[in-house]
């Protein structure tokens, strides 16, 4: 569908804030800006830069949280003939084609900003942390409730960890050396076919009754 003007001019709001917010946190540091500082450079009032984010924080992280419930739904319908690392593979694959288009373009040097205040900035660090622990616990969780009594919860941890593993620091690896959307979204396949291979050499004890 076409895009709304009343769209457009949402997701161009949001576009202003975070980019001004990347550049605020580069330029004074992250736990020195201020929400209202963001929305002032931003041009926008601080009630309008909460209709956005929760907080600051979320100017970084909030894209990461979006349509999850896209990864749970491919595990739960899960096919009889699937193995669990095939379940995972089509996950990923399944929630890339629905996500990406849905990202806004980002430049090579606006993607290395973000990985660089990630990496470098303690608090920012500690949620990204939280948040990949998070996530592949809820996966593992429900990969364990695709396959009940036929998994055991260390091989579900450790099939979802070398997965979201693999996916984000080749991620990392790309934004780090200053490649473009694309070659990172490349970058992101390139990683889950290196978890492939582990992921596929899972097999089930017993069949499915």
């Amino acid at each position: 569908m076409e895009e709304s003007r009343r769209e457009r001019k949402k997701r161009l709001t949001r576009q202003r804030i975070t980019m001004t917010a990347i550049r605020l946190f580069e330029e004074q540091g992250y736990e020195q800006t201020t929400v209202a500082q963001i929305a002032a450079a931003a041009d926008v009032d601080p009630k309008t830069f909460f209709n956005y984010f929760r907080s600051k924080d979320e100017v970084l992280f909030a894209d990461t949280e979006q349509d999850y419930s896209v990864l749970f739904e491919a595990i739960a319908e899960r096919r009889p003939e699937e193995s669990p690392g095939e379940v995972l593979v089509r996950m990923v694959r399944e929630y890339a084609a629905h996500r990406r288009p849905k990202v806004p373009p980002r430049k090579p040097e606006e993607l290395s900003a973000v990985a660089r205040l990630a990496l470098t900035t303690p608090a920012l660090q500690a949620k990204g942390l939280y948040l990949l622990l998070d996530l592949q616990q809820r996966i593992a969780s429900e990969l364990l409730k695709a396959f009940p009594g036929r998994l055991d919860p260390i091989t579900a941890a450790a099939m979802t960890g070398s997965l979201l593993g693999a996916i984000q620091q080749a991620s990392v690896a790309s934004v780090q050396l200053g490649r473009s959307q694309d070659e990172l979204w490349e970058a992101a396949e390139h990683g889950l076919d290196i978890a492939m291979s582990g992921l596929l050499s899972v097999r089930l004890p017993t069949e499915d009754p």
